[in-house]
């Protein structure tokens, strides 16, 4: 841009600054000379860094100063320099102390360096100061507190002084100061030796409109190219925006959705899906079992005894069940939830056959004794379905799961056989993740097994169900590459978070 034109493009900040620019001049003695503010002026700078008129220099500065103790020092004399002047005569403790005006603290740091270094000498609780000692009068370290504040690099002579007087207490205090330099370009150079004048209307106003004032004024020109700020709305964690929109896509299939406690008795979490009591799934390494309260109540005496049966002889659904003997106390136990599937017992179980056919989902947090990994986390977000429907099959299942998948994003869906304790068929739906080049299991699907379902609805009719984990279905679009950076909670990585605009 033509140097003329570049005059025209200063803001009034940038005008104010410009005049006393030099060669390597700092931010303090820019705002003392122009009377701005420090954000003015700093803002000043970087304006016209983006002009390329200069560039912004830091430096860090380790300054020395006085503290607390160091202030009445510069005025009376360090401790031993008071207790070196009061020896005129051999003196005992006390009248050291009373005459030199120390503090025991002082009295006994100045005494124990002071005989260090042989400066005073002790006998039969008299101290007298020796020839070294009125020596050391002569080096009068006050002075190097009077110099004070001085840069560690600027020491000197006194840098054995500083050493030792760092180490005491409140008197120096070293502080990291960040200095700010701006460096002019060529184009810079050229700027300066310009007329910067305030003749440019900066601001159109109403008054100007209507007076006409504004003609034959020149306007500033305005920079379209220059870096402005980011601005950071407010908005929902990156989380909950998919929790939300996930719901909206069951809610528009014509879903209800399904809450319930984070936790539940044995019983309803593993029990009513008929997964057997010694199954490894139910082992400490696999499941957190609550320790207060260590049990829960169970459900009416029905529904206990046809579970209890099922589990044991298969009851009425042409099954063996698991032949053992069904324990109710190990049903009671209180777990965090394994699963969200133990909403989808409850449901069914409270259905009426006037409410069929009947569609229900949730979205609920789930936790797992799991080892942490980039695919794997202990607790995390499941996304559960069930349909309760006499004409529904197989088909309708992977049916809703390819439109769910489809409204978030993933067209390359495979479906892989797989076993579940309480379902038959069962699959497990994958997507490709372009980064890792592998398939990523997102879950279980199938349909109930009527040890499920008949004793909790009471009559055998296909259930399709599915659990999906959340997560894992939504770092591509998030750009994540490991489950575990969804939940670090970086501020910078929260903010440049995109909306969830599927």
């Amino acid at each position: 841009m033509p140097i003329k034109e570049l005059v025209e493009t200063l803001h009034p900040l940038e005008r104010r600054v410009l005049p006393i620019l030099k060669e390597n001049i700092e931010l303090n003695e820019i705002i003392e000379k122009t009377k701005l503010k420090d954000i003015e002026a700093m803002r000043a700078l970087q304006w016209l860094q983006n002009k390329d008129v200069l560039k912004i220099k830091q430096e860090l500065k380790e300054v020395i100063s006085l503290d607390k103790n160091g202030l009445e020092y510069i005025k009376d004399g360090l401790p031993e320099t008071r207790f070196l002047k009061s020896l005129t005569k051999e003196l005992n403790f006390n009248e050291i102390k009373q005459k030199a005006n120390l503090n025991d603290e002082e009295f006994n740091i100045s005494l124990g360096l002071l005989k260090k270094n042989n400066l005073i000498s002790i006998n039969n609780g008299k101290i007298k100061i020796t020839e070294k000692g009125k020596n050391s009068l002569k080096e009068n370290k006050e002075e190097f507190l009077r110099k004070l504040p001085l840069e560690t690099k600027d020491l000197g002579r006194y840098k054995q002084l500083y050493e030792e007087l760092r180490l005491r207490k409140q008197i120096l205090k070293t502080d990291v100061i960040k200095l700010r330099y701006a460096k002019l370009t060529d184009i810079g150079r050229q700027l300066i030796k310009e007329k910067i004048t305030d003749d440019l209307i900066d601001t159109l106003t109403i008054e100007m409109l209507k007076t006409n004032s504004w003609r034959n004024k020149k306007f500033r020109r305005y920079d379209l190219k220059t870096n402005s700020p980011r601005i950071y709305p407010g908005k929902r964690h990156f989380v909950n925006q998919a929790i939300q929109n996930i719901k909206k896509i069951w809610l528009e299939m014509g879903f209800k959705e399904m809450q319930g406690s984070l936790t539940q008795t044995s019983f309803w979490n593993f029990d009513a899906l008929f997964t057997a009591q010694d199954h490894p799934v139910r082992e400490l390494q696999d499941t957190y079992f609550i320790k207060n309260p260590e049990a829960g109540n169970l459900p009416g005496n029905e529904i206990v005894k046809r579970i209890k049966l099922t589990h044991e002889n298969g009851w009425t659904t042409n099954s063996k069940g698991w032949q053992y003997s069904w324990n109710e106390k190990e049903a009671r136990k209180n777990v965090l939830r394994t699963h969200t599937t133990v909403l989808s017992a409850k449901t069914i179980a409270g259905l009426k056959e006037k409410e069929l056919p009947a569609k229900f989902f949730s979205v609920g947090k789930v936790f797992r004794n799991e080892t942490l990994d980039w695919k794997h986390l202990f607790e995390f977000y499941q996304v559960e379905g069930i349909v309760i429907d006499e004409n529904a099959n197989f088909r309708h299942l992977l049916g809703y799961l390819k439109e769910y998948y489809k409204k978030l994003g993933f067209n390359k869906v495979r479906f892989r056989p797989a076993y579940f304790p309480y379902t038959e068929f069962s699959v497990e739906p994958e997507v490709f993740h372009p980064v890792k080049k592998e398939w990523i299991e997102l879950g279980g699907a199938g349909i109930f097994r009527p040890e499920v379902v008949k004793p909790l609805l009471g009559k055998d009719i296909p259930v399709l169900a599915w659990g999906q984990g959340m997560e894992r279905s939504i770092i591509d679009y998030y750009n994540i590459k490991d489950l575990r950076e969804v939940y670090n909670n970086d501020l910078k990585k929260l903010r440049e978070f995109k909306l969830w605009l599927k």
